[in-house]
């Protein structure tokens, strides 16, 4: 039985003059203010944000004739949505992040990757391709974003670079992110057998794939990044969408981004045994010859370690200068002073009897670091890994469920779509104890007795995380809020129709719908959700494959991922530069939208006789 008392609100499709085009025109506008004020502008994030929802809060109640209260309720809604799960992600996410830093492993994790190969076009193609795609498969929701580029950070790139790097490689894996999160919701809301949705999908995204990787060398190098290193990030590539296809298609579509990104990581590892570019490009864009470049990484230098006290060589040096990034956006050590204590005398201190110093037993600070340094290292990650897969388990999946998900409908909404039937948004299915967030905070907590921090420690760099994602924290609200409201109240479901009203043209437009609702929501889930089942109705009204069109609405929406401001904001966050969203936006507009017509041109001659034989 309900509880929630409020007048009954049904959508209206053309609610302005009776015309569907010019109430499409209007309920665009906000979207339209908002990339304008951060693009064009240069407003901040939160301000840009703001103004956007209070127009579409305006829109709603004259236009659209929204009752005031469930205006407010869906403000409401959608704010508590961006606090849980999207800002509880990030959050824990961040905080991890901060709690490697106040020890001395955050350097030996530069030293770990530089170990690899102290290329950062490679290093750009491993951590934020590869395993931004496992944390995408585990987390998702800007978990990877926020970790990748931290990681980027720690092998010495600079930070508005890292962030750049970190969005734009979030892009293939996403569909099938999160569990498969986007294409189980898609199945839900469209009734396609899931396994027909996965194998369309599957047959979508690996041509994007197999272009992210040369994409990224080029960021991180220009022509020269494209021309040296073009093997590998071809190899990568292929490798990705080849795993991808392959999994989605005939395996378990839940682990297909798992499986991408481990057989990635290993065509990758094979790749380097054999072949190494011509030039190594150092964290400082200096180069260096191949032949030279396995020396450097152990050769031992002058210098104090920011963390340590210790001496280190120059490959740890690099990565310390790297992630100045982040110390002067908060992201230091948990002691925050110039000193560079990481504990303020906890137990997080380095050298303790609790913490020792990596390096020691004789080995020298700025020498390859041992297996066990290694270990030590990544141990957070593979804590996050452990702890998300042991979430899987069906047994403890079910037990999570059980005991920490809730659903129930959001007081004060009695919202029907033009149809007569309720608006699935106003229902929320509130996961806590199972949620990525709780998991993050899990994995957090895991990390503090293996790195012997102590809780007063580990309780002040969480405040200290609160207090720099502070202005993170009222934009990703306000744009969620803004979501709510336009999908509650009509606006959104007015552009789509429009939208769809195309005919036979619908599928070149079909994909700009799916990227429309990614670069709103933040989540490929919440678009397949918002616009799937309108997918599959246009497409039944003009005669294309609805599984092609949902499965559009996925694959095309997941280029819209780098331009939503609440994954700005994150990616601003993480490398400790707030308000530098509208300048990623201007960094990345070209790149989306040239993915967009990419995958559109595919989805395009799959909707015809030449590629038509693609579809299930």
């Amino acid at each position: 039985m309900k509880t929630h008392v409020a007048a009954a609100f049904q959508q209206p499709l053309d609610p302005v003059a009776g015309s569907l085009a010019i109430s499409a025109i209007l309920a665009a506008l906000p979207l339209l203010i908002l990339f304008v004020l951060l693009g064009v502008f240069r407003m901040k994030a939160y301000q840009a944000a703001l103004i956007s929802l209070a127009l579409s809060i305006i829109l709603a109640v004259v236009g659209w004739q929204m009752p005031v209260g469930q205006v407010l309720s869906a403000t409401g809604l959608g704010a508590f949505y961006a606090i849980f799960p999207i800002l509880w992600i990030l959050i824990n996410a961040l905080w991890i992040y901060k709690l490697t830093v106040a020890t001395p492993w955050f350097e030996i994790l530069g030293r770990t990757i530089r170990s690899i190969s102290d290329d950062l076009r490679i290093l750009s193609i491993l951590i934020a391709f590869c395993f931004g795609a496992l944390l995408e498969s585990l987390a998702g929701f800007g978990a990877p974003v926020a970790i990748a580029a931290a990681m980027l950070m720690a092998a010495g790139m600079k930070p508005l670079k890292s962030a750049v790097v970190a969005l734009l490689a979030n892009t293939a894996p996403v569909a099938f992110g999160a569990m498969a999160a986007p294409i189980i919701a898609l199945n839900g809301v469209t009734g396609i057998p899931l396994q027909e949705l996965s194998s369309m999908t599957g047959r979508q995204t690996p041509f994007i794939a197999l272009v992210v990787p040369l994409i990224l060398v080029f960021l991180v190098d220009g022509k020269r990044g494209l021309r040296q290193t073009w093997p590998v990030a071809l190899v990568a590539g292929a490798a990705f969408g080849l795993a991808q296809f392959v999994a989605s298609n005939f395996f378990i579509v839940e682990l297909t981004d798992v499986v991408a990104a481990v057989v990635t990581v290993i065509a990758v590892l094979l790749m380097l045994r054999v072949w190494q570019p011509a030039e190594i490009i150092g964290m400082t864009g200096e180069s260096r010859e191949a032949e030279k470049a396995e020396a450097a990484v152990s050769e031992a230098g002058a210098g104090t370690d920011t963390l340590t006290g210790s001496t280190r060589g120059a490959g740890a040096g690099a990565g310390a200068a790297g992630a100045g990034g982040a110390a002067s956006g908060g992201a230091t050590a948990v002691g925050g002073d110039s000193t560079g204590d990481p504990g303020g005398g906890s137990s997080a201190d380095a050298g303790t009897p609790g913490n020792p110093a990596p390096g020691g037993g004789g080995q020298t600070a700025g020498a390859r670091p041992s297996r066990r340094e290694v270990w030590m290292a990544i141990a957070p990650y593979l804590i996050i890994i452990a702890v998300f897969s042991l979430a899987q388990i069906p047994v403890i999946k079910t037990w999570l469920t059980s005991i920490g998900s809730t659903t129930f409908h959001w007081p004060g909404l009695d919202v029907t779509g033009a149809n007569g039937k309720p608006v699935a948004a106003q229902t929320l299915r509130f996961d806590h104890l199972r949620a990525t967030g709780t998991l993050l905070l899990f994995s957090g907590i895991i990390t503090m007795f293996l790195y012997r921090i102590a809780p007063r420690s580990g309780v002040r760099v969480y405040g200290e995380t609160l207090k720099q994602l502070r202005w993170t924290i009222l934009t990703v609200c306000a744009v969620l809020a803004l979501s709510f409201v336009m999908n509650l109240s009509g606006q959104t479901t007015t552009l789509g129709v429009a939208l769809a009203s195309a005919g036979g043209f619908f599928a070149l437009l079909s994909p700009l719908l799916g990227w429309i609702g990614v670069a709103l929501t933040g989540s490929d889930t919440s678009s397949n959700s918002l616009f799937g089942a309108l997918q599959v109705a246009a497409a039944n009204e003009t005669g294309l494959s609805p599984t092609l069109m949902a499965a559009a609405n996925s694959s095309a929406g997941v280029m819209g991922k780098m331009l939503s401001l609440q994954n700005l904001a994150i990616a601003s966050a993480a490398v400790g530069l707030e308000g530098a969203e509208g300048t990623l936006l201007r960094k990345l507009i070209g790149w989306s939208l040239g993915l967009l017509a990419f995958i559109t041109v595919l989805i395009w001659l799959q909707s015809t006789s030449i590629l038509g034989w693609m579809v299930p």
